[in-house]
């Protein structure tokens, strides 16, 4: 079969070859894959900023159809429509395994990173993360189950209440996800973007979010200072991982508020006025991908039409063209891309 593989580490080093047809294990469940999303990791592997174990297929962010299941597995029949979480192995002893947290396993193996992955016609998954599309969840939507578990896991690091006034960082497929998470429970939004954020934040605007602000055009602190008596927000989803957003975001957020660190830095040391964490007691908590307990509830929010993410679908691409999905996302002109297979 087809697969766009990560031969090796560095810039590029990404090509569709021919590999062996997986074969299922007795506790895993074989997947004929429908359409997987690029995830931003993705990107950040091409461009060598991300290391996987290479050669390795790319892909986490899929949904598909049982093609076959292990001898073990009960759970699954061949034809049920299926996405899966990216957890392909972990320990199971460590406190974090013991707690759920799987996220945080320091021996996990992920789909797409140190597992092949979703750039192909079919993958293993290992049963314990596959779940069951509901009925009103079509492929397209479920190809981003697994970002919308990040950004409900996310979500779920600060405590929203009806009414608050909360800040989104970026309007990537991430930071929308995230606002439309927010705004379900009852919050009102602020996401903000630059100018050749034009496309996303539209967008935003058709998604019902509040208040979709262009940073580089309207002063964002004004808004802010009018919504909330000058007071500053109640929480802050910083989605961008650039470094001048994640000090707005502390200059705008208020004392004791909560701000929540999504977006991935390309650097490990990074500026950061801790002054301001300091002196207004900010509580500020990170947000690692997501776990299994974030799966179901992301189901559910794409079942009962609480969250749109088939919307935020602006290409479609098979995975022999992978620079032409690349340069859509380089260039902005994409908000989500998906990678169907090549079939032979």
């Amino acid at each position: 079969m087809k697969a766009l593989v990560k031969k090796e580490l560095g810039f590029g080093n990404l090509e569709m070859v021919d590999v062996e047809e997986p074969k299922v294990g007795p506790d895993q469940v074989k997947i004929l894959v429908k359409y997987s999303g690029i995830c931003g990791t993705d990107i950040h592997t091409y461009e060598g900023h991300y290391k996987v174990k290479a050669p390795v297929t790319l892909g986490h962010e899929f949904s598909g159809v049982v093609a076959e299941v292990g001898e073990n597995v009960t759970e699954f029949q061949v034809g049920d429509r299926v996405t899966s979480e990216t957890t392909y192995y972990i320990c199971g002893t460590c406190k974090y395994c013991q707690s759920g947290d799987y996220n945080l396993c320091s021996n996990r193996k992920g789909l797409g990173t140190q597992q092949d992955g979703s750039f192909a016609t079919y993958l293993i998954a290992r049963k314990e993360s596959v779940h069951k599309l509901p009925e009103n969840v079509d492929f397209l939507s479920a190809a981003m189950t697994e970002p919308l578990a990040c950004a409900h896991h996310a979500v779920k690091k600060a405590t929203i209440h009806q009414g608050d006034v909360v800040l989104v960082l970026g309007p990537g497929p991430i930071g929308l996800l995230v606002a439309q998470v927010v705004k379900d429970l009852g919050a009102k939004v602020i996401i903000t973007g630059l100018s050749n954020d034009k496309l996303r934040l539209e967008k935003a605007k058709e998604l019902g979010l509040d208040y979709a602000v262009n940073i580089q055009e309207e002063d964002v602190k004004q808004l802010v200072n009018e919504l909330t008596d000058g007071y500053g927000v109640d929480a802050v989803f910083e989605c961008t991982g650039a470094v001048p957003a994640l000090n707005m975001g502390l200059d705008l957020l208020k004392k004791k508020g909560q701000f929540v660190q999504v977006g991935i830095y390309a650097k490990s040391e990074i500026p950061i006025d801790m002054e301001k964490i300091i002196q207004k007691e900010i509580v500020f908590t990170g947000s690692r991908s997501q776990k299994p307990s974030d799966w179901e509830p992301s189901l559910a929010l794409m079942n009962e039409n609480r969250v749109n993410t088939k919307t935020l679908v602006t290409h479609q691409f098979n995975i022999s063209e992978w620079d032409k999905a690349y340069e859509a996302i380089k260039s902005g002109d994409a908000i989500k891309v998906i990678l169907t297979p090549v079939h032979e």
